[in-house]
């Protein structure tokens, strides 16, 4: 099954009438997801792509029975845009917006601790591809016409990353059951625990890829889940073996700043946690091939 999203979710989108978010609604509807309509302030009223477009998500929650939204403000508008989703009620919700202040990250994860008994709205991104259930639903900007549905999860920090993976997963005849982006900016709504917790309850899954890359401690904290709670095979990778301390390369996040937090100590880590590593990126697919086949699953994951 999907973890987070299925041809049922019903969807909005945060930023439907600009023109990075009215291209990407089309690519999701042509993948099957259920949009129910847009927000954007002030167009309440009109329409785009037959869908009814309202000025707060409030009413489309109201109206539309919206469980699920896709935001793609610009920068200064995107964290209270987050927030709005979460006071009204919206339970699952992805922030492709790139280069979000900090600051406005830290007020968006304060403001989303006093909705976790009410609303529990789980956040992927910012600075994310989205998630996709391949043959389902599609909430992001991710390529659907690479990945093949199946039984291996993938949860990636870089999106370029996980578009590669699917499509050595693809050219293996090996399919995806759901692809998350988390995100790469230092403060993000949801970490690699959260969605490997979710994968090994998920009874469609058989195994996990989780794509790393350097900074900060999620590759640990993974890990350390992997270690205690994991009966699921996981495969991983940690882009940045060559990058510099120091130095931001890539996604906000990747910088090297303290102990634990280069691609080499990354994958020496997770290597003792019990998890498969990939040597390179042009291995991803054939790693998971090796340790699907070393589990007996590799005849249930091939298309």
């Amino acid at each position: 099954m999907s973890i987070l999203i299925d041809g049922d979710t019903r969807v909005i989108v945060q930023g439907i009438t600009g023109r990075i978010g009215a291209f990407h609604t089309e690519e999701m509807m042509a993948n099957g997801t259920n949009i129910v309509g847009g927000v954007t302030p002030g167009k309440a009223g009109q329409t785009i792509f037959g869908k009814r477009i309202f000025s707060t998500v409030k009413d489309a929650v109201h109206f539309q029975k919206a469980t699920a939204s896709i935001v793609f403000a610009p920068p200064a508008f995107a964290a209270d845009a987050i927030m709005e989703a979460a006071d009204a009620g919206i339970r699952y919700c992805v922030c492709i917006t790139d280069g979000i202040p900090a600051q406005d990250m830290m007020r968006v994860k304060r403001y989303m601790r006093r909705y976790r008994m009410s609303s529990r709205m789980r956040l992927t991104g910012p600075n994310c591809a989205g998630t996709i259930s391949p043959g389902k639903a599609l909430l992001g900007i991710m390529p659907g016409h690479i990945y093949l549905p199946g039984r291996v999860g993938v949860i990636s920090r870089s999106g370029t990353l996980s578009y590669e993976a699917a499509a050595q997963l693809s050219a293996l005849r090996i399919g995806v059951s759901t692809s998350v982006g988390i995100g790469g900016d230092p403060i993000n709504g949801s970490s690699f625990r959260d969605h490997l917790d979710l994968f090994e309850h998920d009874d469609e899954t058989d195994a996990v890829l989780m794509i790393g890359e350097i900074g900060g401690p999620q590759e640990a904290e993974g890990a350390a889940f992997v270690r205690s709670r994991m009966t699921k095979p996981v495969i991983g990778y940690v882009a940045g073996m060559t990058a510099p301390p120091g130095r931001t390369m890539g996604h906000a996040g990747a910088i090297v700043s303290g102990e634990g937090e280069s691609a080499r100590e990354k994958t020496a880590i997770m290597t003792a946690a019990g998890i498969t590593m990939a040597p390179d990126p042009s291995s991803m697919g054939t790693t998971v091939a090796k340790a699907l086949q070393q589990h007996g699953l590799l005849e249930l994951a091939t298309v």
